[in-house]
């Protein structure tokens, strides 16, 4: 039997079952090679320490101080009646700011021997608020000395790792386990070929394992980090690169449309001239579908920008060419309002087969899970016999009964509500792969669009078309000047008045049994208990107070189809004031003559989200306006967010913003909790460079060597990135 490798030896081996089960359970740790890949945090030098003064609250820290102060206390208790509890208040400094330290009853007795002014030490513990100052309750310590042997070697060299830890395993824990197994770091296969790596002047893979754990230097971890990027970035691109070329390889039919067709007679009816953007974005799709391998591309454009009209073309010129598009929305509301625009926009050459249809004309159907019997039966039939060239629905388009006639172009509205499985089996119901365009208007930053949707083209659209209106934005702080919030209710009666409508945003429905125990978010969630407002009390709360005579009307989830369909028809045709609802409006609702939205606790959306809401007003010739409601503190992280949505309009630096605040997440999907994320060094939106160099790399490494045969390290390297569920990710990305 083969030794096993020696960065895929179990950690129960190396370091024992208990350790072992700590690593597994709270860090995702289980061989030797997962403990390698988990890198320091940051490092802490001997002569200077950490900044005491910029704490974070609630979370688990690791500080390097000195002991200023120790003192022993004693009080009465009911555990100890007679003034005989203990209870030991240590001061440490860094000379930044200063931090207690408490221990109580037998737990004070070690540190009140070993904790004397003058003692350095690193402490480690979470960070709670003791009468308005920050401690730390019974950290664990560990002392450094410059004389026992241990620690002299363990703390080798004068830069101290810091590591991710859990309250279970300190961060010194996980670096005295490092020293067992970084000798193995000499077995790292290394997945950048030879050449790449001298080209560009970096480290090899033990080299670097070694200087990111055991830095001596600060151009060591410089160093580490420079090469550890690369690989992320690299393989990532190369996973990518190949399911690239593996798509390339499939057969598609190309289509091309008729310069007589059913498109030539649509364009020429439109009544306005489309924007040098998206004839721009049309060409690019129109020489896609000509090709005889699937498109593969990714349509992001501002909220407005005119995607669907984009979509439409697309779908109209593969009509032409004899073939089916499917457009797959992410609810019934929207589909039944890209149905409606859709037929609008094609007039007559929507009515294929009907009396006063235009000669080219074809069907447009609809399919959602809650159709009646009949409708359903028809819409099935139309698909099947090519009588319908256009379908538009919700996920009820995968299901095993929906047959395509000649399923040809298959558009995906805002991909990121939709599992990959779904999109999948909707590419299965094609003859041979349908060309797939998926559209987004949450704009992605260049370097994440080519990581996560590294497999797809991309075009953008960022022009907006004539006639669209600028939306002024501004923060309501309804806690520190309540008359703000009177004044906003006053601004929406005004825009009525005017004739205009307007929208009020709730996170919540407000008829869940579970809306005292809903989820709290952050700190600062769980600092004001109130859970977030919800559209039935907020509405009736509006209808009988500060909006009372006009005509205000809800929308949210859980409303019966028909019901959510009534009560939008009736806001397009300006027979609701007010709409008070949830997130539902957020993608694709257009109601031009809405001019006004409230957020209701704003804070407790995300920043892209915020942008997607505010989309939806000033999409007719009146300005828009967007007031984001918080009862969050001036200077709270919730508030600066909100400050950022309101100055500035330009969705690409609001999902910056955004993605700075929440952390990349895995790249390749694996967003569910628990799962550790597979970029551990390299930033999404730092390495902006190193991500772009890593995919030409990688796309020249493929097109010469499909199957890597010639680099085996990069194969392995490969294989356990893709472990299983990611491998599927791709190859139905």
């Amino acid at each position: 039997m083969d030794p096993v490798p020696a960065l895929d030896e179990p950690l129960k081996k190396v370091l024992g079952p208990a350790t072992a089960k700590v690593m597994a359970e709270h860090l995702g740790l289980h061989t030797v090679g997962d403990l390698l890949h988990h890198y320091p945090r940051r490092y802490e030098e001997r002569g200077q320490l950490t900044h005491l003064a910029d704490l974070p609250m609630d979370e688990h820290v690791t500080v390097v101080a000195q002991v200023a102060d120790a003192r022993l206390h004693t009080f009465a208790s009911s555990r100890a009646p007679r003034g005989k509890g203990q209870r030991l208040e240590v001061t440490i400094t860094d000379g930044s700011g200063r931090l207690q330290l408490v221990f109580f009853g037998a737990g004070v007795h070690k540190p009140h021997k070993e904790l004397l002014p003058g003692t350095r030490a690193m402490f480690a513990g979470k960070v709670s608020v003791f009468n308005r100052r920050l401690q730390l309750a019974h950290p664990a310590y560990e002392l450094l000395r410059g004389d026992a042997e241990e620690t002299v070697e363990t703390w080798a060299g004068a830069l101290i790792p810091i590591y991710p830890a859990t309250a279970k395993l300190e961060s010194w824990k996980i670096g005295k386990a490092l020293q067992t197994v970084l000798p193995s770091a000499q077995e790292a296969a290394d997945p950048l070929p030879g050449p790449l790596r001298e080209g560009r002047g970096l480290v090899t893979l033990p080299e670097a394992l070694l200087k990111i754990h055991r830095p001596h230097t600060k151009a060591d971890i410089e160093e580490a980090r420079a090469r550890l990027k690369w690989d992320e970035a690299f393989v990532l691109q190369v996973a990518l690169a190949r399911r690239r070329h593996a798509d390339a390889q499939l057969p598609a039919v190309p289509r091309r449309p008729r310069p007589d067709g059913i498109l030539a007679a649509f364009d020429a009816r439109l009544p306005f001239t489309l924007t040098e953007g998206q004839r721009k974005v049309s060409e690019e799709i129109f020489a896609d579908l000509a090709t005889d391998h699937p498109m593969h591309r990714l349509l992001q454009g501002e909220v407005g920008s005119g995607k669907t009209m984009v979509a439409l073309r697309a779908m109209l010129a593969v009509v032409d060419a004899g073939g089916q598009a499917a457009m797959l929305a992410p609810t019934e509301v929207l589909a039944q309002q890209h149905h409606r625009s859709v037929i609008e926009m094609m007039g007559d050459l929507a009515q294929g087969g009907m009396l006063g249809g235009a000669d080219d004309a074809t069907k447009v159907v609809l399919l959602t899970g809650s159709m009646g019997a009949a409708a359903r039966r028809q819409a099935l039939l139309d698909l099947a016999t090519g009588e319908a060239g256009i379908v538009i629905g919700t996920h009820a388009l995968i299901e095993d009964k929906v047959q395509f006639h000649d399923l040809g172009l298959v558009v995906v509205d805002e991909q990121h509500r939709f599992g990959v499985e779904q999109r999948d089996a909707l590419r299965g119901k094609g003859k041979q792969p349908p060309h797939l365009l998926v559209m987004t208007a949450t704009p992605i930053p260049r370097t994440v669009a080519m990581t996560v949707f590294g497999d797809l083209e991309t075009s953008v659209l960022d022009q907006l078309p004539a006639g669209r209106s600028p939306i002024a934005s501004h923060v309501v702080p309804a806690a520190d000047k309540p008359h703000f919030l009177a004044r906003a209710w006053e601004r929406v009666r005004e825009e009525v008045e005017k004739g205009h409508q307007a929208y009020v945003v709730c996170p919540r429905i407000g008829d869940e049994e579970d809306g005292a125990k809903a989820k709290k978010k952050s700190p600062e969630d769980e600092a004001e208990k109130r859970p977030p407002l919800a559209v039935l009390d907020t509405a009736e709360q509006l209808a009988r107070g500060p909006l009372a005579g006009l005509r205000v009307d809800v929308l949210h989830g859980r409303m019966p189809p028909d019901d959510k369909d009534a009560v939008m028809r009736r806001f397009a045709a300006g027979e609701v004031d007010v709409l008070v609802a949830t997130t539902v409006i957020e993608v694709g609702v257009n109601v031009p003559n809405a001019t006004a939205m409230v957020i209701m606790d704003a804070d407790r959306f995300g920043v892209s989200q915020l942008h997607q809401l505010r989309g939806r007003v000033g999409r007719g010739s009146a300005p828009g306006l967007c007031l984001l409601v918080t009862e969050m503190p001036e200077a709270s992280p919730a508030r600066q967010r909100l400050n950022a949505v309101a100055s500035t309009l330009d969705g690409f630096e609001l999902s910056r913003i955004d993605l700075e605040q929440r952390r990349e997440g895995d790249v390749l999907g694996q967003a569910q909790s628990g799962t550790r994320s597979s970029l551990r060094m390299l930033a999404v939106i730092d390495d902006e460079e190193v991500i772009a160099e890593a995919r030409e790399e990688a796309a020249r490494i493929v097109a010469s060597d499909p199957d890597l045969e010639r680099l085996p390290a990069l194969r392995t390297a490969l294989d356990a990135l893709l472990d299983e569920e990611r491998e599927q990710y791709l190859e139905k990305g």
